[in-house]
């Protein structure tokens, strides 16, 4: 066991991601995932929600409101939640953090740059390809050119990341950040600390061991539910892997045997056509005599 708490767990995603006093974390995660396009400078954090339509449901959905060095504004929407239809669930919410920058009465249009970060533990089913990252905006369909910074939304499929240890991962402050993320409960000590001091940050608001009675029931009873779900997740794909494999299989020996079915008919022709008796040919084809009586009148009658 780790000295520190799961990312993956709602209640610690949140802490390190979704509190003013934690800001420096998801300043440099934003700055690093979107580097040598904006450089975020100070985060707002606005009405945190927890997002369940059941009980036994993970959901962490947070706006932030960025401004970046050249006084532009971002609002980014972090977003963490299994579900079947990922992928459509992030541009409903986008759409959400876009329609609610609408004012009453007169009113430009003008909107602020809205960018969404799925940071997901698990690969998705539909929607999007099988990689790490997965970066849609709105583009010409003729050129593929970007037409409009507007909204962005940015797949993380965590299960998919390459970099498997922490050197391949030390020159790159945002691949620091996954690796973390996906290995943070099984540390025994943070690295990256001497190159990147948020990680010091980390460190500390992270420590399992600096927990309260009140945050450590509440991250006990998130690490619960996740690994709950997880089991029934699990166990849901087992149970469509074992759904095509039968169905594979019982296509794969129906046409086995129309194959071999087909193949004995073709044999019985022509033994047939050398003048063979219908007894002879049932014998050597394993065919009906009455099958190949048919056979042989229908070649008299063509």
């Amino acid at each position: 066991m780790g000295r520190f708490i799961d990312p993956r767990a709602d209640w610690a995603f949140k802490r390190i991601f979704g509190c003013d006093d934690t800001k420096e974390c998801l300043i440099t995660f934003i700055n690093g995932l979107f580097k040598g396009e904006l450089v975020i400078k100070d985060v707002t954090f606005g009405k945190t929600e927890q997002i369940k339509q059941r009980e036994d449901e993970r959901g962490v959905i947070f706006d932030v409101t960025c401004k970046t060095d050249d006084n532009r504004v971002v609002i980014v929407e972090m977003q963490k939640k299994e579900q079947e239809y990922f992928a459509d669930r992030a541009l409903f919410y986008s759409a959400k953090a876009i329609v609610g920058q609408g004012l009453k009465g007169r009113w430009n249009y003008r909107l602020a740059l809205v960018y969404t970060v799925c940071v997901m533990d698990f690969e998705a089913e539909y929607g999007l390809p099988r990689q790490f990252r997965t970066d849609m905006a709105l583009c010409n369909l003729k050129t593929g050119k970007q037409e409009s910074e507007k909204l962005r939304i940015v797949y993380l499929q965590l299960p998919l990341f390459k970099e498997k240890t922490e050197e391949e991962c030390k020159d790159d402050i945002f691949k620091c950040w996954i690796y973390i993320l996906k290995n943070m409960d099984k540390l025994k000590e943070m690295p990256f600390l001497d190159k990147y001091p948020v990680f010091r940050k980390l460190a500390e608001i992270g420590d399992l061991r600096k927990l309260t009675p009140e945050e450590q029931e509440m991250y006990d009873e998130d690490i619960k539910i996740m690994r709950d779900l997880y089991a029934t997740h699990e166990f849901e794909i087992k149970k469509r892997r074992w759904a095509v494999e039968k169905a594979t299989k019982e296509a794969r020996t129906k046409a086995l045997k129309e194959g071999a079915a087909k193949e004995k008919i073709e044999i019985a022709k022509r033994m047939l056509s050398i003048g063979l008796t219908p007894k002879q040919v049932a014998e050597c084809s394993q065919l009906p005599v009455e099958q190949i009586l048919l056979l042989l009148s229908d070649k008299k009658a063509n």
